[in-house]
C-alpha cells in the first residue's frame, strides 16, 4: 500500500513566537518540511519589534505524525512553540449545528402569538386538520437523521454517542446545499425492532426520514418496516445515495470509454448495504454481467450461510456461477466498485481487467487501491475521498433527493426518483468538461442539489 499523505484531516494550528532575525522563519518552514509536514497556510504579517506571535497550518499524515511535527517546531532555534491544536477537533468543539428562531420575541405581544395563549389557536387547526402541520410547524422542511451507530463508514459499531459527529456533519450538508432543517436522532437500542418503534413514534416531528449507519441486514428490515408504517419519504442514505451516486459517475465514465451498460462486466466487493443497493440501480440501469465479492468470496446461487439480501443478491447476478476470492474474478472485467475495505484490490488485479478499466474505490478513509498503486493502468480512477480527482461522494445526492421529495410532497422515494437523481447528477458534467480527472461535478456547487431536487419532484409526480 502506498504511502500515506499529509491531509487536511490531520491539519494542525500552532501559534508560535520567532526571533526578528534573518533565517529563522526559513529554518522553520524547511524543518517543517523535511519533517513531512506540509504547509497549509501561514497568517500574514509584518516583521516589526524583536519577536512576531503568528499562526502556521500544517497538513500532517496521521496523529502520530503531528507529535512528529509540533516536537520539530519545538526544537528550531529561534521559535517557540505558544501553543496547537488539532483543527479538526477544534471544528467539532461545541458541535456543528444549532436552532436558530424564525420569529422575533421582543415583547409581550410576540410572545402572546408565539406561545401562550395565541399558539392554542394554530394548535387546534392541526388537531382538526393534521396536514396543516406542514404549513403552520417545522415538519414539512425537517429530516430526522437517524442512527444506531452501528456501522459507521470506516469504524463500525462505535455505539450512538460516538456517531454523533457523523449526524451532526450530515445535518450541516442537507442545510448547506438544499436547505433542509435536519436533526441527528442517535438512539440507544438492541435490535432493528427497536429503531422502527423509535422512528415511528418520531416521525409526527418529521416530514422525512434519514436513516444512517445501520448493520446490514438489519437496516433493509428497517427501512422496509419504516416504508411499510410511514407516509413520508424514508431513505437510507448509506443504500441508496451511495447507489445514485455511483451510478451518476459510472455513466459518465462508460461516456468515456466508449461502452454501454449493457455489454460491460462489473465486479463489485463489498456486499452489504451499499452494495446490495448499488446491485440493484445497476441493474435497473441496464448492466446484466455483476459479480458481488465479500470477505468470504464471490456471491453464487448455492453457496451456503447466506442472509436474506445475500441470497436475493446470489439469485440476480453473477449469472455465470463465477467462484473465488476477488482476484479469481477481476479477470476481463471492465468495472470495479469497492464498498468494502482498504487494500483489498492488487495490482495483479487491475492489470488482469479489460482495456480502458474504471476503479471505483470507495472505502473510506482508506481505499480498496489506492490511485497512485495504479497510476497508468487504469483509464479512469475515482475514490469516496476528497483528495483525490473524481469522489464519489453522497453529499452529491441526499440534499437534493430529500429537497426534490419535501416539496413534492412525496410520500416515498421510488426507484424512479432514484434514477432520475444520478441522471441528474451525471448531467451536472457536461461534455465538454468531461475528461478521466473529471466525472462527476464538485461537491460544492449547489446548482447539483437544484438540479437533483427537481428531477426527483417530477419523477415524483410522473
Amino acid at each position: 500500500m502506498a504511502a500515506p499523505v499529509p491531509a487536511t484531516q490531520f491539519s494542525i494550528s500552532m501559534r508560535v513566537s520567532l526571533d526578528n532575525v534573518p533565517g529563522v522563519l526559513g529554518r522553520l518552514t524547511s524543518a517543517i518540511g523535511e519533517a513531512g509536514g506540509n504547509i497549509f497556510a501561514i497568517e500574514g504579517f509584518v516583521a516589526k519589534g524583536p519577536t512576531l506571535e503568528r499562526e502556521i497550518v500544517v497538513n500532517c499524515e496521521s496523529v502520530e505524525h503531528q507529535s512528529v511535527i509540533t516536537e520539530t517546531v519545538r526544537a528550531v532555534s529561534g521559535v517557540t512553540l505558544i501553543e496547537c491544536w488539532d483543527r479538526t477537533f477544534r471544528m467539532h468543539e461545541g458541535g456543528k449545528i444549532e436552532t436558530l428562531p424564525l420569529c422575533p420575541v421582543g415583547d409581550k405581544d410576540d410572545l402572546s402569538m408565539a406561545y401562550t395563549p395565541g399558539v392554542a389557536r394554530v394548535c387546534l387547526a392541526i388537531a382538526a386538520d393534521e396536514t396543516k402541520a406542514n404549513d403552520y410547524t417545522i415538519r414539512k422542511n425537517t429530516v430526522a437523521i437517524v442512527s444506531d451507530g452501528s456501522a459507521v463508514l470506516g469504524l463500525g459499531d462505535i455505539g450512538p454517542k460516538a456517531a454523533m459527529p457523523v449526524m451532526e456533519g450530515k445535518a450541516l450538508l442537507f442545510k448547506e446545499f438544499a436547505g433542509v432543517d435536519a436533526f441527528p436522532i442517535c438512539i440507544d437500542v438492541d435490535s432493528p425492532e427497536d429503531i422502527v418503534e423509535t422512528v415511528v413514534r418520531l416521525a409526527p416531528t418529521f416530514g422525512g426520514i434519514n436513516l444512517e449507519d445501520i448493520a446490514a441486514p438489519g437496516a433493509f428490515y428497517v427501512e422496509e418496516e419504516l416504508k411499510k408504517r410511514l407516509d413520508i419519504p424514508v431513505f437510507h442514505d448509506d443504500q441508496h445515495g451511495t447507489a445514485v451516486v455511483t451510478l451518476a459517475g459510472l455513466e459518465n465514465a462508460l461516456k468515456l470509454v466508449g461502452k454501454e451498460m449493457d455489454e460491460i462486466s462489473v465486479v463489485l466487493s463489498g456486499v452489504g448495504a451499499a452494495g446490495v443497493a448499488i446491485a440493484k440501480i445497476l441493474l435497473g440501469a441496464g448492466v446484466t454481467d455483476l459479480v458481488g465479492v465479500d470477505s468470504k468470496g464471490a456471491i453464487f446461487d448455492g453457496r451456503e450461510g447466506l442472509n436474506s439480501s445475500k441470497q436475493w443478491f446470489a439469485e440476480n447476478t453473477n449469472a455465470s456461477g463465477k467462484q473465488g476470492v476477488l482476484s479469481d474474478v477481476m479477470a476481463g472485467a471492465d468495472v470495479f466498485i469497492g464498498v468494502s475495505a482498504p487494500g483489498v484490490l492488487t495490482v495483479d488485479d487491475v492489470k488482469a481487467m479489460a482495456s480502458d478499466p474504471i476503479v471505483f474505490a470507495m472505502a473510506n478513509p482508506d481505499p480498496e487501491i489506492r490511485p497512485e498503486e495504479v497510476e497508468g493502468l487504469v483509464r479512469i480512477m475515482a475514490t469516496g475521498r476528497s483528495d483525490y480527482p473524481n469522489q464519489i461522494n453522497n453529499v452529491l445526492a441526499f440534499p437534493g433527493i430529500f429537497r426534490g421529495a419535501l416539496d413534492a410532497g412525496a410520500t416515498d422515494i421510488t426507484e424512479a426518483m432514484k434514477l432520475a437523481a444520478a441522471d441528474a447528477i451525471a448531467a451536472s458534467v457536461n461534455d465538454d468538461e468531461l475528461t478521466e480527472a473529471n466525472i462527476m461535478p464538485s461537491v460544492f456547487d449547489k446548482s447539483v442539489s437544484e438540479r437533483v431536487a427537481a428531477a426527483v419532484a417530477a419523477a415524483w409526480q410522473a
